[in-house]
């Protein structure tokens, strides 16, 4: 069985919320940002997207080989998932900057219109009729989504009642048993939402 590393650098969430589902285990680096800077690790990094890059190659190299199609059927699949990953980031950008630099000024008018951030990914979610963003399998790109959503009904447990088939989504996510039993545990439950301590 193959144990990846996760260096932890605030974009995990997503990568261990799919190990667990896919039955994987793993190990933690927890690093800090004085860590990050001063360490060798970050000068390999292309553009800071080290997670990203590391949650497609195992994706790619090792669970695809298991069949579990994670990164999508064929290459048609694995650019739509590609091109909704890049969507959720886009997202998790916007609630990074409202959480960690206007919280306290910018947090009502963020939850205003975040029903304009999440309509793109009801429509296709709505439009793909299985449940996922594509295919009818999760992806790296629902995994993340996922976390990103749950974070967002902490922010604001109302966020997804106009938005059907994202809570529907994230129901079924939640009552996959290996999530469930996940997101139950101690280990998720200690976990810092944010860096700050906004939530």
């Amino acid at each position: 069985t193959l144990h990846p590393f996760i260096f932890y650098f605030g974009r995990c969430g997503a990568m261990r919320i799919m190990m667990a589902d896919q039955g994987q285990e793993w190990k933690e680096i927890l690093m800090d940002f004085a860590d990050w800077t001063k360490g060798d690790l970050k000068a390999s990094c292309v553009s800071g997207e080290w997670i990203i890059i590391l949650l497609k190659c195992y994706f790619y190299f090792h669970l695809t080989q298991t069949h579990t199609d994670a990164y999508g059927k064929d290459g048609k699949e694995a650019a739509r998932i590609d091109m909704m990953c890049d969507g959720v980031e886009d997202l998790r950008l916007k609630y990074g900057k409202m959480i960690y630099q206007e919280y306290d000024t910018g947090k009502d008018q963020y939850i205003k219109d975040l029903p304009n951030h999440l309509d793109k990914f009801e429509a296709v979610m709505a439009k793909n009729k299985t449940g996922f963003l594509v295919g009818d399998k999760p992806s790296f790109a629902d995994y993340s989504l996922f976390e990103v959503l749950l974070n967002h009904l902490v922010l604001c447990s109302s966020c997804l009642d106009t938005s059907p088939s994202l809570k529907s989504f994230v129901e079924k996510m939640s009552a996959r048993p290996k999530i469930k039993a996940f997101l139950g545990s101690d280990a998720y439950k200690k976990l810092p939402i944010n860096g700050n301590g906004k939530q």
